[in-house]
């Protein structure tokens, strides 16, 4: 699959959960095209475990290993600077908005990818 298409699709996905972000008072997350690359390469990487057969739960895991490889750790509000994330902790212990979060990334890549006739 083309470097072109996972880019559109996690461009949506981050989209989407921006705009869920900030319908829950969160204003965060930056939009797609002010996002650091880190941010960017993240999603992207979510893309491919989304098109690899991850759901949220999967998703997240990915999500979480690849922040504790590059040094993130818990951290009561997001701050990328200390590398710290609320968010950090299993699926489980998500509270059930986070959970949604993850929800939307999936649906909204596979949609992108539904729509582009990639994935069935």
């Amino acid at each position: 699959m083309s470097d072109v298409i996972i880019e559109a699709a996690a461009r949506a996905a981050h989209e989407a959960n921006r705009a869920w972000c900030l319908a829950h008072g969160d204003t965060s997350q930056p939009e797609w095209e002010d996002a650091p690359e880190w941010q960017k390469s993240s999603a992207m990487n979510g893309v491919r475990g989304v098109i690899d057969g991850n759901g949220p739960r999967e998703s997240h895991a990915c999500w979480l290993a690849e922040k504790e490889a590059t040094g993130w750790k818990f951290g009561p509000v997001k701050d990328p600077e200390a590398k710290e994330h609320p968010c950090f902790v299993p699926y489980d212990e998500l509270p059930p908005e986070q959970k949604a979060k993850d929800g939307i990334f999936v649906a909204t890549v596979r949609s992108v990818l539904v729509a582009g006739g990639l994935l069935t």
